[in-house]
């Protein structure tokens, strides 16, 4: 029996090519299991443990390709070396992984280095784009829960010593974390001479 499984990274993707890639690789619609909004670095993920609950010793789990399974080395070995262990094949594409012959072992952990190289490369120029846009003012982090008179209100209160913190967060609103990082980030310069 032929077992399907895709998945994409995030709610704009598109997994509709993805299923049909499936659906023309011999997989019956009712043996394709999805995951959307997971990334492949993430092991838990739904759709994927029903896929590989659903294979059995002599059946083949057919993915489009390795990065749809796995984004690690030693993931995609690891899910691999499973199947195997099983007796269930894998399917990349058209080629189907054998773990017995040396060329399609070295085939199938070139593939997985290529997939971690691309997320590691997402990575770096995501932290680029970011360190640039921080540069340039356009980053600026999360916005403050208290706006400023707020927190100058706040500070006020406090200074009185009339209320606890736990008063104030539920005066303004707010969590005991957020009053101390407010009285945290107004506190005086206490820099020795």
């Amino acid at each position: 029996m032929l077992i399907g499984y895709a998945r994409c990274s995030t709610d704009k993707q598109d997994l509709e090519a993805n299923r049909q890639i499936l659906l023309d690789l011999g997989v019956e619609e009712e043996h394709i299991h999805l995951d959307r909004a997971y990334s492949g670095t993430t092991r838990a993920r739904p759709g994927l443990d029903k896929a590989l609950a659903a294979v059995r010793a002599g059946d083949t789990l057919v993915v489009p390709k390795l990065d749809r399974l796995a984004r690690s080395v030693p993931d995609a070995r690891d899910i691999g070396d499973t199947l195997a262990g099983r007796g269930i094949r894998l399917q990349l594409g058209t080629m189907v992984y054998d773990p017995t012959d040396p060329m399609g072992k070295m085939f199938f952990n070139i593939l997985a280095t290529f997939a971690e190289f691309e997320v590691d490369l997402l990575r770096m120029r995501t932290r680029e784009g970011m360190a640039i846009a921080r540069a340039k003012g356009k980053l600026k982090g999360r916005a403050p829960k208290l706006s400023t008179t707020r927190q100058a209100h706040l500070l006020k209160l406090h200074t009185a010593g009339e209320h606890t913190i736990a008063e104030l967060a539920e005066l303004f609103e707010v969590s005991r974390p957020t009053v101390y990082r407010v009285l945290e980030r107004h506190r005086p310069s206490t820099t020795g001479a």
